[in-house]
């Protein structure tokens, strides 16, 4: 639990809705703390309670919200247990793992892995105007044009955001998230 502790004030509330409500509060607790990837696991999910998309974004009602991996996967099966069985605002969840940015179809959530840096640019001119939340732990993310950057501070994992870009994109970020986040702006990254 210690990983959450730098989200402020609202941490303890966070921390517990998150990993409850993930269904992985106990099967960690009996073991040792969570790693930062599966911290970050468990955020992905959350995401999807704390986001939301416009209608378009999904091809039907029935449509699975999908969380996306680009490029080498840290989670494991870590994310997938997260998901599994899970239904967020009646849609269930899926992982999807891709390779390549052409790839990303349908997708809601999307991380993008460190292996995917050097194609950073040509990512955000793919998914621009597409409602997609893209997540990473990459330094300069939010300043590039990534929407939520996990940033690990004394072993601690922290939000940055960058609102612009989220609102560019369609979407709205409840404040139940904003508010233990650090928002940046392009400039500040």
């Amino acid at each position: 639990m210690g990983v959450l502790r730098g989200l402020g004030r609202a941490a303890p509330a966070i921390a517990a809705s998150l990993l409850v409500g993930a269904g992985l509060f106990g099967s960690w607790s009996a073991r040792a703390a969570p790693t930062p990837a599966q911290v970050e696991a468990v955020f992905l999910f959350n995401f999807s309670q704390f986001v939301d998309w416009p209608q378009h974004a999904f091809a039907n009602e029935r449509s699975p919200l999908v969380v996306g991996v680009l490029g080498s996967d840290p989670f494991g099966a870590a994310l997938d247990d997260v998901v599994r069985g899970e239904v967020v605002n009646g849609r269930t969840l899926e992982v999807h793992r891709y390779q390549r940015v052409e790839e990303v179809t349908g997708c809601h959530i999307l991380f993008i892995s460190r292996s995917e840096r050097p194609r950073l640019g040509q990512i955000f001119a793919y998914l621009k105007g597409r409602s997609v939340l893209t997540v990473s732990d990459l330094e300069d993310f939010a300043r590039q044009g990534g929407m939520i950057r996990f940033v690990l501070m004394e072993d601690k994992v922290r939000l940055r955001i960058n609102l612009e870009a989220a609102k560019a994109a369609g979407l709205t970020i409840s404040s139940k998230l904003l508010r233990p986040a650090q928002i940046v702006t392009p400039a500040e990254g």
